[in-house]
């Protein structure tokens, strides 16, 4: 039976380049020259820290700017509520998610079974496996949840026939 996975994963290596190249920009930018200001990243956490809630933002703006020019969808971005200020240093948190967590996973099984395509979506852990008889119907699934937005970034993988 043809069957395909539903992820959602956050490629490592593209966040921590994102995030050098949000370094860099902040080294030449007129508007933060003598500030300190820092963007750091550790197990899918991004933090930025500055001396001002305004450059918060900016930098936040620039952080936003490079993750899409690497493909990163800014979806699986999940930040803090609100700025935290520490002394001098205002400072703000932002998760990337990995995986599709059971509330997800419930919803778009939901939204297959709700459209009533002739698969089989089962949550195994993290991911989703959908099997079907039809190629075709796995396909149109494929196509539906592409124009479905679920909340994260859904990636379509492990395509068997």
């Amino acid at each position: 039976m043809p069957s395909f996975d539903i992820v959602s994963e956050i490629d490592a290596p593209e966040l921590l380049n994102a995030v050098d190249n949000s370094k860099r920009e902040l080294g030449t930018r007129f508007d933060f020259k003598g500030v300190n200001a820092d963007i750091t990243l550790k197990d899918l956490t991004v933090t930025i820290s500055t001396e001002s809630d305004y450059q918060v933002n900016q930098i936040m703006d620039i952080l936003i700017k490079n993750l899409v020019r690497r493909n990163i969808d800014t979806e699986s971005m999940d930040a803090d509520d609100k700025i935290t200020h520490s002394g001098k240093t205002f400072s703000k948190n932002f998760t990337f998610a990995q995986g599709i967590d059971q509330a997800t996973a419930k919803k778009i099984v939901k939204f297959i079974k709700d459209q009533k395509f002739k698969v089989q979506a089962a949550i195994q852990g993290d991911k989703l496996r959908v099997t079907g008889k039809k190629r075709d119907d796995l396909q149109t699934v494929i196509a539906a949840l592409r124009g479905e937005s679920m909340g994260l970034p859904l990636q379509f993988n492990n395509f068997r026939d």
